[in-house]
């Protein structure tokens, strides 16, 4: 049986503007299920995302968006 390994992608945001926006959409993405961790560097805008599978564009769009910021396109 081979070990899956974890997908890792970074998508840019835009918005963001302070600790507190940092601090809302890791919160929102962390709830996306398969989610293994969360980086945002506020200094690039960009959001990396570590999962067990791909995540849908759209799920992330709708997490990003629900913290109150936009995806960028997709995946940066």
């Amino acid at each position: 049986m081979t070990e899956q390994r974890p997908v890792t992608q970074t998508y840019a945001v835009t918005g963001m503007t302070c600790e507190h926006c940092v601090r809302a959409v890791t919160a929102e993405l962390s709830t996306l299920p398969g989610v293994e961790e969360v980086r945002v560097d506020l200094s690039t805008g960009t959001a990396t995302v570590t999962s067990a599978d791909p995540l849908p564009v759209e799920s992330v769009r709708s997490a990003v968006d629900e913290a109150g910021y936009e995806l960028a396109g997709g995946v940066a």
